[in-house]
């Protein structure tokens, strides 16, 4: 397997027209992790319809305070799907387990960023995942060079954006391609 050209850490995956894993289709995920020995991301444009923030946190016994916005809850990925994470900005770190992945967005997965938001002390901006999407070492890097994916850099209106059905539009706008123009074809010069 060809050597790691890029740490894709703090960066999109945008799902080409030719991503043959329904799991994925139209995906955008946020890469919080990128190394030799894999990688670790968070779709953050495919909302769980069926399952709201007071909804979790009622199964979870932890209790909303008044006035306290309820944030999306997002499937994160196919892997860990009882897990949450939550992809927030910078202003907040958990006790424990926050991972700061850029200068503006870090990860928490442990339950005190879920009892912070919904007490009201949590980070300005979040969004909350079940799962994630996870790569073994020379993967993610192999589904790129197969046209699966493309990569640009993060923006924080696409990966916290409430307009969800327009984030894999706008991560390609973003790179200067017009969705419509995207072939799902594949070639090789």
């Amino acid at each position: 397997m060809k050597e790691l050209d890029a740490n894709l850490t703090g960066k999109l995956l945008i799902a080409t027209p030719g991503m043959d894993d329904p799991r994925f289709v139209k995906s955008v995920i946020y890469m919080c992790s990128h190394s030799d020995d894999g990688g670790m991301g968070l779709i953050v444009n495919k909302p769980q319809a069926d399952l709201l923030f007071s909804d979790l946190l009622d199964q979870m016994g932890v209790n909303k305070a008044a006035g306290v916005r309820d944030i999306r809850v997002h499937f994160g990925g196919p892997v860990d799907q009882t897990r949450g994470f939550v992809l927030h900005s910078n202003d907040y770190a958990a006790a424990i387990g926050t991972l700061k992945v850029t200068d503006e967005i870090s990860m928490s997965a442990t339950l005190d960023v879920i009892e912070d938001i919904a007490s009201g002390a949590g980070p300005d901006t979040s969004m909350l995942a079940l799962g994630y999407a996870g790569w073994a070492p020379g993967q993610l890097e192999s589904e790129i060079a197969h046209n699966g994916w493309l990569t640009c850099d993060a923006r924080s209106d696409i990966v916290f954006g409430r307009a969800n059905e327009h984030k894999w539009a706008g991560a390609l706008k973003h790179m200067g391609i017009d969705p419509l123009l995207l072939s799902d074809t594949a070639g090789r010069a």
